[in-house]
């Protein structure tokens, strides 16, 4: 049967086949992949061990090859046309079903590979992954650990990552969580040489004479300090003028004396007991939820994060 394109004035004697992939446009949609998630070409870049500038090359490429625009760009911003969001929504699982076989291929294995990327808060980082690290690359030297440590809650799955690490009350509703840690204890400390110049609290209504060092949660908010003893529970918004989104810049201004620190129990128990701090209002310390690492319920856990979870339990930093 005869053919003629629209707009062509060549006859064909059948239609004109379709080309097949290649590997550049498998490529070319691994990359389109990476930044439509990160929803960034720099952050894609680093995940993908790739430099911005040949993602662009790439990706402008593709849009070339099918004559179709998938990405907005702006000096500030990448977000996706109409066509790229339905591009991502048709490839997006083909893409993860290839690296889960991948992944599964490690059962063949004697020593596991590959790689994982978590997003953490600083204490996650420095109670819950630092004690165990030497074990994790003992065992496992060729699984790739990537750890994003940051107080700000992202969301993982766009993110590109495979996981995350959080405190209980704070894990996505919509997520798979496994528990890594014991519940932990929240006290107020201070130094020595604070205490000696402006005295301690006996309830948590004193903390209003007080310099307090506040904390910025990862919602942008301020965290109010919580107390509870005998079934009572207060909430105090607690003065100062310094205010730190990382626990470690506070830790530092506690020890030099400059405020009143409210921080889960591990993080200050070195300090404690060198006698550098010391805690008051112990008996209106309340308990919170431990950590849980948390993940996409769509996608199978990689053998990886698998390995470092179960390693978490086993060697238990924080109790469990």
């Amino acid at each position: 049967m005869a053919y003629w394109p629209e707009g062509c004035e060549t006859w064909y004697d059948e239609a004109p086949s379709i080309m097949p992939l290649s590997r550049t446009d498998l490529a070319d949609y691994s990359y389109f992949l990476a930044i439509a998630r990160h929803r960034s070409f720099r952050r894609a870049g680093l995940d993908l061990g790739v430099s911005a500038s040949a993602l662009s090359h790439a990706l402008k490429g593709l849009e070339t090859r099918v004559g179709i625009r998938l990405l907005n760009r702006t000096n500030r911003s990448v977000t996706l046309t109409a066509a790229g969001e339905e591009l991502l929504a048709a490839i997006s699982r083909p893409f993860d079903d290839i690296e889960q076989a991948v992944d599964r291929l490690n059962r063949y294995r004697d020593t596991p590979t590959g790689r994982i990327r978590i997003n953490i808060p600083v204490e996650a980082a420095t109670l819950l992954i630092g004690p165990i690290l030497r074990e994790f690359v003992d065992r496992y030297p060729d699984v790739e650990l990537d750890v994003a440590v940051s107080n700000h809650l992202v969301d993982v799955t766009e993110g590109g990552f495979d996981a995350g690490i959080r405190y209980g009350g704070t894990v996505p509703t919509d997520m798979v969580a496994q528990r890594l840690s014991a519940d932990i204890r929240w006290v107020v400390a201070g130094s020595p040489a604070y205490f000696d110049r402006y005295g301690t609290a006996d309830h948590p209504d004193d903390l209003a004479a007080h310099r307090c060092l506040r904390f910025r949660i990862g919602d942008d908010s301020i965290y109010k300090w919580e107390f509870e003893r005998a079934g009572e529970e207060i909430a105090v918004d607690v003065p100062g003028s310094l205010i730190f989104d990382d626990s470690r810049a506070i830790l530092a201004a506690l020890v030099g004396g400059v405020g009143l620190m409210y921080a889960p129990e591990p993080l200050i128990a070195p300090l404690v007991a060198n006698g550098s701090v010391r805690l008051i209002l112990e008996d209106w310390a309340p308990v919170g939820s431990g950590f849980y690492a948390y993940y996409s319920s769509t996608r199978q856990l990689p053998t990886g994060l698998r390995l470092l979870i179960a390693l978490i339990r086993e060697l238990r930093p924080l109790g469990l």
